[in-house]
Formats: C-alpha cells, sequence, structure tokens
C-alpha cells in the first residue's frame, strides 16, 4: 500500500490471503532476481549491531496487504540463519494512524507482541475493529488479558512516544513510501511491489541479504 493511498483507504478493509504458491516454486518458475526487483538506499541507514544483517519490515497494521503478507512473512523468518536479525518497524504515513505505532510498542514493551499482534491484524481485517480511538484499543487489551490500569500506563508513556518518533525518522531515513517494505542490511529495500509479488520479495531478500554479507 503506497503512502498516497492511506487517506483513501478504510480500516478494516479485506483482501483475499496471497496464493499458497511458495517462494521457491517463484524462483523454479521466474526469471533471476535483477536490480528491478529492489532499491538502493542512499545514503545507506546504520544498522546495529555489528556482524548480523539487519532486516526490517515496515507495516501497518490498518493495511490489508500487510495483513496478507504475515502468514509468509511468518514462514519466512522462521528460516534466517542466525547472524540476520529480523524486526518490525510500524509507520503511518497520516498521522491519524499514529496510534498503531502506539499499540505495537505498547506491546513490545509489556511482553505480548508474540501473542497478541496477529490478533491485532485480525481483530482489524477479519472482525472489522478500527482500533483507532485509545478506549477500543483498552477494551481489545482487557479482553485479551492486559490490565487496562497497565495498558494505559504504558501506552501514554514517554519511552512509547520516544519509539513511535525514532519509528517515524527511520521509516525517512528509508525513504519508505509503502507497506509492507522489506530493508535490508541498511542498504536496499524491496516490496511485493517492487518486485512483482510477495514471494518475489522474499526472494530478493534473501538474495540481498547475501550480498550484504560480502560487503555488496
Amino acid at each position: 500500500m503506497k503512502r498516497r493511498d492511506f487517506s483513501a483507504t478504510l480500516l478494516g478493509a479485506g483482501l483475499a490471503a496471497s496464493a499458497t504458491i511458495t517462494p521457491s516454486q517463484v524462483l523454479a518458475q521466474g526469471k533471476p532476481i535483477t536490480e528491478a526487483d529492489y532499491k538502493r538506499v542512499d545514503p545507506p541507514v546504520p544498522t546495529l549491531p555489528p556482524g548480523k544483517v539487519e532486516v526490517i519490515e515496515f507495516f501497518w497494521y490498518g493495511c490489508p496487504h500487510c495483513f496478507a503478507f504475515e502468514p509468509l512473512l511468518e514462514a519466512w523468518t522462521k528460516k534466517l540463519p542466525a547472524d540476520v536479525q529480523f524486526h518490525r518497524i510500524p509507520v503511518a504515513f497520516s498521522a491519524a494512524f499514529a496510534i498503531h505505532q502506539r499499540i505495537f510498542y505498547t506491546l513490545e514493551t509489556l511482553g505480548k507482541l508474540d501473542t497478541l499482534h496477529a490478533k491485532v491484524f485480525s481483530a482489524i481485517h477479519t472482525d472489522h475493529q478500527r482500533l483507532d480511538k485509545e478506549d477500543e484499543v483498552a477494551a481489545f487489551m482487557a479482553k485479551n488479558g492486559v490490565d487496562k490500569a497497565k495498558f494505559a500506563e504504558v501506552f501514554n508513556s514517554f519511552s512509547v512516544n520516544t519509539r513511535v518518533k525514532q519509528a517515524s525518522r527511520l521509516a525517512d531515513a528509508y525513504k519508505i513510501d509503502g507497506v509492507p517494505t522489506l530493508a535490508i542490511g541498511g542498504r536496499y529495500t524491496t516490496s511485493g511491489t517492487q518486485a512483482g509479488s510477495p514471494e518475489r520479495a522474499l526472494l530478493t531478500a534473501d538474495q540481498l541479504i547475501q550480498q550484504t554479507r560480502k560487503g555488496g
């Protein structure tokens, strides 16, 4: 989903799951990965920690394409080598959707991200909840076992505010104009739009991880 499409997109818009074709099948059927499948980041973005290849998924909870991408991404991340560090960065191309960044960092701070990340996506895209107001988010959290008082404390904390600002600065540094987008090693980005399909984007990311290891 491109930046320009955010204002026209209603939260809760559904999208059918991606086809069941796997990335390996895409490689067998398609053409080799080329520079047309990704972009170089100029200037490169510093990454941490040393000795690791950092891979970031830039996403938005309200994006139907991000929701559809999740199963493929989850399967892919489970097979990443030990020298690859993967994490997610929530973005909001509109201030109205910054609340979704706050949801992500609140869950991470509370140690609930692994159990509730997928449930936030499902609440929005399957149950058609907007989750764009604090009281609605608090109700969702309570329903899923999070203490309301603790949620409010973290959700409105200085730490979460800071991390939201850092996420936005990082998205700007990578020149992210659509989601989901994968950033590799501070040097490259790829996406289903750029590569032609979500599966091919993951194949492209695999190749870019190898290039980054070699200093390319």
